[in-house]
């Protein structure tokens, strides 16, 4: 594949998922986020600029109802170009005297251009809460808006709310 593919899906890795952002007064919480190891960017290989991302990401809650929560989480998506389509994203969120579940569903995500560069990326779609207890019981069975966008190199801040 060309070295744009590869440069394009190993930007996307800095910013898992990501948007515009959701408004702050709906914010559940914000977790500022790591991807761990590293992006393993695939070319499918059937046309140019169509490839697969799958990358594992760690977050520490900063803020509302997640604020010290850590959450471990894994993503799969599929871009074409610059926009990505989640196929599998979701993991486990930890407090003390609390877990929760998600998957994040309907996730669809793109590259920042800067001068004709990737700077980064931004993404955003749903999160269905399927189990929580404890401190985070309240989000039990809840479907929330998530988003996310680059803060620095594989780093990025991923926003719930209402």
């Amino acid at each position: 594949m060309t070295k744009h593919l590869v440069a394009m899906l190993a930007c996307s890795a800095l910013a898992l998922i990501g948007a515009a952002g959701a408004a702050q007064a709906d914010s559940i919480g914000r977790y500022e986020c790591n991807v761990v190891g590293t992006a393993n960017p695939e070319p499918v290989g059937d046309r140019a600029g169509h490839g697969l991302l799958n990358y594992q990401f760690s977050c520490v809650g900063v803020e509302g109802l997640l604020k010290g929560a850590v959450y471990s989480a894994t993503h799969i998506s599929e871009w074409d170009g610059p926009q990505g389509t989640f196929l599998m994203a979701g993991g486990v969120h930890r407090i003390a005297g609390g877990f929760a579940v998600t998957q994040m569903a309907e996730g669809t995500g793109s590259v920042v251009m800067k001068d004709g560069k990737p700077v980064g990326t931004t993404a955003s779609g749903r999160a269905i809460f399927k189990f929580a207890s404890g401190p985070l019981a309240p989000l039990s069975g809840k479907t929330l808006k998530f988003a996310s966008k680059s803060i620095g190199f594989n780093r990025f801040d991923l926003d719930f709310a209402e």
